[in-house]
């Protein structure tokens, strides 16, 4: 654990603790994006707590603001969704599970850098805690796991947007979706000879979301206090 970053992107002592919730079955991709900037918004205006949300959607893809169209190479599969975050072309679905962060970085130091990178932490840290080894990689987003024969595979992604210095979107960690669902797009445009994507179950780690949830809330601690 970095404490120089958990010095960064912690709050004041005596602030309130981020409150977490959990969404059942599977959330619409434009429910939850209605629901995040209606938080933001409430967070912006001293309303509301910063929320971290777990939820689960169905099979979609989304475009982030550096996405190509040939990069979207089946675009009849799944809805695609249009979106403000930073990046290119996801995918998300059932077994994967979607943590999205609304933290209200003007009392965690206006640094976004620094906030992707702790995200990128808080991933780490959390896959860790199943013996799997996440790496960052200098012109990839998202996290990654190196394999004995040369070969990297995404298994997490990152995506985040600003507004008022308060964040929303998140990561989205693969827990054990449907692989072949990811075919249909080139994810976050890196179509690499030897890159590919994996998941706990992939790399035989047989977890259920509330494993995850579990951990992901005690890795989270760790890097934002």
């Amino acid at each position: 654990m970095n404490t120089t970053l958990k010095t960064k992107l912690g709050r004041p002592a005596g602030s309130p603790p981020v409150e977490w919730q959990t969404r059942s079955g599977l959330t619409p991709y434009p429910e939850a994006v209605s629901a995040m900037e209606e938080r933001v918004a409430d967070i912006r205006d001293g309303k509301a707590r910063e929320l971290v949300w777990l939820v689960e959607h169905p099979p979609l893809y989304t475009s982030g603001t550096s996405a190509r169209v040939e990069d979207l190479l089946e675009p009849d599969r799944f809805p695609v969704f249009d979106t403000g975050r930073g990046g290119q072309y996801t995918y998300h679905g059932p077994g994967q599970r979607v943590a999205y962060a609304m933290m209200d970085l003007r009392e965690r130091g206006q640094d976004l850098r620094t906030y992707v990178r702790g995200l990128e932490g808080w991933v780490i840290d959390a896959l860790a805690q199943f013996d799997i080894k996440g790496e960052r990689r200098d012109g990839r987003v998202g996290i990654w796991v190196a394999h004995a024969d040369g070969r990297e595979d995404k298994i997490a992604a990152i995506g985040v947007r600003v507004r008022g210095w308060v964040t929303y979107h998140g990561i989205s960690i693969n827990v054990a979706p449907d692989l072949d669902h990811f075919s249909g797009i080139v994810p976050c445009g890196i179509g690499d000879e030897g890159l590919g994507v994996t998941s706990l179950r992939d790399l035989g780690v047989n977890a259920s979301l509330e494993d995850v949830d579990a951990i992901l809330k005690k890795s989270f601690s760790n890097i934002f206090g």
